[in-house]
């Protein structure tokens, strides 16, 4: 328990609060959006990772799968379901809802405070977007597919771990967007991700393979969306010969992130 709570005081103190600032004019978003994303399109630089590095969500993502059929990883799913029980029986706590956006908050803050990372604010706003997308479409048809009961017998939507994919798509976006300033950042921003499925284990939500197989998927979505984006915005924002141009835009409606495209006709 005293690793638990030293693991809360330690996250509560990562949770901060950003203002974000709307300009009314419209005449001042639109000349700010052509100047951060119709300009310079080959400014936004490519996945900061190598091939190699795809293996170890991958793996992550395997093992989960594992689970299923291979009785003994299931078997290690049910020991630290009854080690939790025994040990912490009355454990609850809804503070994993609030870790699993802490990296994500921590890229906007640095930012807002002058650190500067590794791609402009629109550029990394949609990068952001579409790696949730990606990861919200991956988790959801796993999860109806799986059908996996959860431990706490709520529903059948227990693998993957959503709360634990949401953390680890931040934590892997962090990584990217500071990680050439210091390594450091991406410790911070996997500690928080990996505190958040302890927590879902902790509070019978989820098996353990559960929210490995979300980090997996996770860390996999942002790496997917770091290296589709830069060749996608090239194609989308280079004006044709005809002079036309087209937009690539963030959505977040009732809930569910998305994209929203705009051309010139």
């Amino acid at each position: 328990m005293k690793y638990i709570l030293f693991a809360c005081l330690f996250l509560t103190s990562l949770t901060i609060n950003a203002q974000v600032v709307q300009d009314t004019t419209k005449k001042k978003l639109g000349d700010t959006i052509k100047k951060d994303l119709l300009t310079a399109p080959d400014t936004v630089r490519k996945l900061h990772s190598k091939a190699w590095s795809f293996v170890p969500p991958l793996a992550l993502i395997t093992y989960g799968a594992l689970s299923f059929p291979v009785h003994p990883i299931r078997r290690v799913d049910y020991y630290i379901r009854n080690e939790v029980k025994d040990h912490y029986p009355t454990f609850h706590s809804v503070a994993e809802s609030y870790f699993q956006f802490s990296p994500v908050a921590a890229v906007y803050v640095l930012n807002f405070v002058g650190v500067a990372g590794k791609n402009r604010f629109l550029d990394r706003s949609i990068i952001l977007g579409m790696s949730a997308a990606i990861f919200a479409g991956s988790a959801s048809i796993t999860k109806r597919a799986a059908h996996r009961l959860r431990p706490n017998g709520e529903d059948y939507l227990s693998f993957p771990s959503g709360h634990t994919g949401t953390a680890f798509v931040g934590a892997e976006f962090l990584a990217q967007e500071f990680g050439d300033k210091s390594p450091w950042y991406g410790v911070a921003g996997y500690t928080v991700a990996t505190m958040t499925g302890i927590f879902r284990i902790g509070n019978r939500d989820h098996w353990f393979s559960d929210t490995v197989a979300g980090a997996g998927f996770g860390i996999l979505s942002t790496k997917a969306a770091y290296f589709i984006y830069p060749y996608m915005r090239n194609f989308l924002t280079h004006t044709a010969k005809s002079g036309k141009t087209a937009m690539l835009m963030p959505t977040y409606q009732e809930g569910t992130p998305g994209l929203s495209f705009a051309m010139q006709l």
